[in-house]
């Protein structure tokens, strides 16, 4: 079965969703919803075939019933708004933005504990690309501190990216916590203005008890990068992580994960890995949702 799906937002992350949505064999890209009526996202979908309005939520409403699932690729104070509607007419959402109003769900990670509720949220593209590297190590040994520090191209950090910095750190220091396992956690963003472009870079530092063994750690995060690579491509480790006893605060383990995240090209450039990443993982998250989402009867 496959599963009709709307897309609110038709900026950049939005056209990449619906890309990426034609070429899932179990997704169906029904409606992109947005608001201008000269967006040039509404106009790139109608010349690919697909439905576009710009009446806005209202018009996805009136027509709930054609649809199994929403992603909401707006911002957080639109999906605050419009989460509440979404569930009222029974549809399910994927939110892109840091609203953080449902759970948060990295598919490597949690998506089999989370598949039944009916808001998810995407966390942020810095929680997709450093989560799973700390869920990865909190399986090995406790964390009892995970930072990350996310540097992104200027021109892959759209109006959406800008307004939500604040909800960035804050939604992606949460789920180091609540889906990596960290005591503690906390979230930088850097936005880079090189030209030509940086390719998304991560960082992640975990302080752990200086007993871990340093093996295990290494194929735990290895065996993670593998599983993240497998709906993200452009994901992976860039040198071997750095383990150091006695260098965290405290004097626990200090261990350094750097990684990198290039994009698949589908509608973004190359250098937007950290819009990829979140599509990409959206895009996951609905094809695991299908089975639980279809009735049966093809629309």
């Amino acid at each position: 079965m496959v599963l009709h799906c709307a897309v609110v937002g038709s900026g950049n992350i939005g056209s990449d969703l619906i890309a990426k949505i034609q070429r899932s064999p179990g997704l169906k890209a029904g409606l992109l919803v947005g608001i201008d009526a000269a967006s040039p996202g509404l106009a790139r979908a109608r010349e690919a075939g697909i439905e576009a309005t710009s009446g806005g939520v209202d018009a996805l409403i009136e027509r709930a019933s054609e649809f199994d699932l929403v992603f909401e690729a707006t911002s957080a104070g639109a999906h605050l708004l419009n989460a509440p509607r979404y569930r009222a007419a029974g549809l399910t959402a994927l939110d892109l933005t840091p609203a953080a109003v449902g759970p948060f769900v990295v598919p490597a990670v949690n998506l089999d504990q989370v598949l039944s509720e009916a808001n998810l949220n995407m966390v942020t593209c810095g929680g997709q690309a450093t989560v799973p590297i700390v869920a990865a190590i909190s399986a090995v040994t406790p964390v009892a501190y995970a930072e990350i520090v996310s540097t992104i191209s200027s021109r892959a950090a759209g109006p959406g990216t800008r307004a939500n910095i604040d909800e960035f750190t804050e939604t992606t220091a949460s789920a180091l916590e609540r889906v990596g396992g960290a005591a503690r956690g906390k979230a930088l963003i850097i936005l880079n203005p090189a030209d030509p472009p940086v390719i998304m870079r991560n960082t992640v530092f975990c302080a752990v008890d200086p007993t871990a063994d340093e093996d295990r750690l290494r194929q735990a995060i290895a065996d993670m990068t593998a599983v993240v690579a497998t709906y993200v491509p452009g994901y992976r480790v860039t040198t071997d992580p750095l383990i150091e006893p006695g260098r965290g605060p405290g004097g626990t383990t200090k261990i350094s994960v750097f990684l990198e995240v290039r994009g698949a090209g589908d509608y973004l450039p190359e250098y937007a890995g950290n819009l990829d990443i979140i599509t990409a993982a959206a895009v996951a998250t609905a094809e695991k949702l299908a089975p639980a989402l279809t009735t049966g009867v093809s629309r």
